[in-house]
């Protein structure tokens, strides 16, 4: 027997079920996109302009000591991948942030299952740094973040920059290589007080400088970036009036935050190369970090009582 009105009600019901299972709820819209990233200068500037949600991942030289250009505990926050196509698509990201040199065949990959690719070149100076990190904070959905790091970035260059003179200084990285001119290292060299003796001497990007030049035709200071035996001599903490310091590599490359850090570096060991006293180099003096020549001896029959 059926009460009055209950067909209604288990009608209604069995309507209201079969719209459930007809039509499921869309999920709404991502307010902002979730991003993998390959490429270690791209992973440190979105691990500061991105939520730690939307980065599903960075590369896996970002976990790596000797590649990273971020702190590895800030990278550590965040899963790795390889790269490969399979990797990424399992990930599911709207927007893949890649090198210029991304290879052809992935690109290729991505295009076809519909990932959206963006790429990013090196930082060559000042003017791209700000560039990229404004690409980046709006790629993110977070420009206002851009902004704050850029003007983090601005404080630190201003309160490293040096306008005195410039100290003779030679950057040795890894593989006894030299930085080109139009390079974003080669920018904070000049801003923190250094002269490149290198490119005084003709070289360009990544040529090789053997530990036997060095030696022959000493800078006043040597930069070195690496760990190899020729960089690491313990002649060039001997050599009279060199001045011997290390740089992290880590430092060499990219823009955002590292630009900061690197111009710290640099700052901090111009400020420990003494200056040349006023009226020019006396005997056993230090002047940009080489010795001046000692005090000539009186000439005979002059000078003595």
């Amino acid at each position: 027997m059926i009460l009055p009105g209950t067909g209604r009600i288990l009608v209604a019901a069995a309507a209201i079920s079969l719209a459930a299972c007809a039509a499921p709820p869309v999920d709404a819209p991502r307010q902002h996109p979730t991003i993998v990233s390959l490429n270690p200068c791209t992973d440190a500037i979105l691990a500061e302009v991105a939520d730690p949600a939307q980065l599903l991942a960075i590369s896996h030289y970002s976990h790596d000591p000797r590649a990273t250009s971020m702190p590895l505990a800030a990278a550590r926050r965040f899963r790795v991948t390889g790269g490969t196509v399979e990797e990424v698509l399992a990930l599911d990201p709207d927007v893949v942030v890649a090198g210029t040199f991304l290879p052809p065949a992935t690109a290729h990959a991505f295009d076809r299952l519909g990932i959206r690719v963006e790429t990013f070149g090196i930082v060559p100076d000042f003017a791209e740094n700000t560039a990229q990190v404004r690409r980046l904070a709006a790629l993110a959905g977070h420009p206002e973040r851009g902004e704050v790091l850029l003007a983090r970035t601005d404080a630190a260059l201003s309160s490293t920059r040096h306008e005195g003179p410039k100290a003779d200084a030679l950057l040795w990285q890894e593989g006894g290589i030299v930085p080109g001119e139009q390079t974003l290292i080669a920018a904070l060299l000049a801003h923190t007080g250094f002269a490149s003796h290198s490119a005084a001497r003709g070289l360009g990007q990544a040529s090789y400088v053997p530990l036997e030049q060095v030696l022959a035709d000493p800078p006043q200071v040597v930069i070195a970036s690496g760990s190899e035996r020729m960089l690491t001599h313990p002649v060039l903490r001997h050599l009279e009036g060199v001045r011997y310091e290390r740089l992290d590599s880590s430092l060499l490359f990219c823009g955002g935050s590292t630009v900061i850090r690197a111009a710290e570096r640099l700052a901090e060991i111009r400020r420990s190369i003494l200056l040349p006293p006023a009226g020019g180099v006396r005997g056993g003096q230090v002047e940009d970090g080489r010795r001046g020549p000692p005090p000539a001896p009186p000439a005979s029959g002059r000078g003595v009582s």
